[in-house]
């Protein structure tokens, strides 16, 4: 049986991870309270449900301790386990309550219908979430898209679960560091191929930009230097249970060094390790290219 527990902030995308695991064949769950977790898992093993997804948030703040020690005892039981952490920026967050006009789940405070500011319902819950946060692997919502994060989800759960998955994303820092990432490596000294006129309108993908970014040897150290960084921890990671790890390259616009260097950087992985990509600001501009 395999089984995937998606926490996270409010408003963070809950929901649309677990459309996206319904679509792939999980038996779906929405605010499941921590203490009905084993029995639920008893109840579904004899209906042969072989994957079941399993959503939990902050309205369950005061069980969610119980969590960590009953994955230790599904697991214990034979039931493969994986954590989904969903996140997003405090300003991220703010906007997307004010857009849907809904009152956050820790707003009230007791029952003679006192609110909290958003802000502090925001900054409490993550304080109460934050050992689940620690024991997941975390995607980054602030900017990205709901049918990019369904593809991210869906990408995640197809790899591999018996070694560890590096993760290599690109983004720019004129949109913000990823929150997700566990090694953040910033490239924008190297040349920019923004300011080839030729190359202005490509990205990292394009030969012409590849062909641009091979001939300063700049560009060389630092893949080399990244890919020796990465290589001389990866073991320790492993050893420390990590299932995956997100290393993101940042340059301005994540457009073209980035884009380029996680390219060469998964590639280089990709003959030991299971590795997947993420260009973030493509990425986006794919997704909305298509609404």
């Amino acid at each position: 049986m395999e089984m995937i527990l998606i926490t996270g902030m409010s408003g963070s995308g809950k929901s649309v991870a677990l459309h996206a695991l319904e679509d792939v064949g999980y038996y779906c769950v929405d605010n499941l309270p921590p203490e009905l977790l084993l029995p639920f898992v008893a109840l579904k093993r004899p209906d042969n449900a072989p994957k079941v997804a399993i959503a939990m948030d902050v309205r369950s703040a005061t069980s969610l301790p119980l969590v960590p020690e009953q994955l230790k005892q599904l697991q214990a039981q034979g039931v493969k386990v994986q954590s989904l952490f969903l996140d997003a920026n405090a300003e991220t967050l703010v906007r997307r309550f004010s857009e849907t006009r809904r009152l956050h789940p820790l707003s009230r405070i007791d029952a003679t219908d006192q609110n909290r500011a958003l802000i502090d319902a925001i900054e409490l819950e993550r304080e109460l979430l934050a050992e689940m946060r620690e024991q997941s692997h975390v995607i980054d919502t602030s900017m990205i898209r709901s049918s990019q994060l369904q593809g991210y989800v869906k990408s995640l759960i197809a790899a591999p679960r018996h070694q560890l998955t590096l993760v290599f994303e690109s983004f720019g820092f004129k949109r913000g560091v990823p929150l997700d990432a566990d090694y953040v490596f910033d490239v924008r000294m190297l040349p920019n191929p923004h300011y080839e006129a030729g190359l202005r309108p490509l990205t990292g993908l394009d030969a012409p930009v590849a062909d641009y970014l091979k001939t300063h040897a700049e560009v060389d150290d630092m893949f080399r230097h990244i890919e020796q960084f990465i290589s001389h921890w990866l073991q320790a990671l492993v050893r420390d249970h990590r299932s995956y790890v997100t290393v993101a390259v940042g340059c301005t616009g994540g457009q073209h060094r980035s884009v380029y260097l996680v390219e060469a950087l998964a590639a280089a992985f990709s003959q030991q390790w299971t590795t997947l990509k993420r260009h973030r600001e493509l990425d986006a501009l794919t997704a909305a290219s298509r609404v």
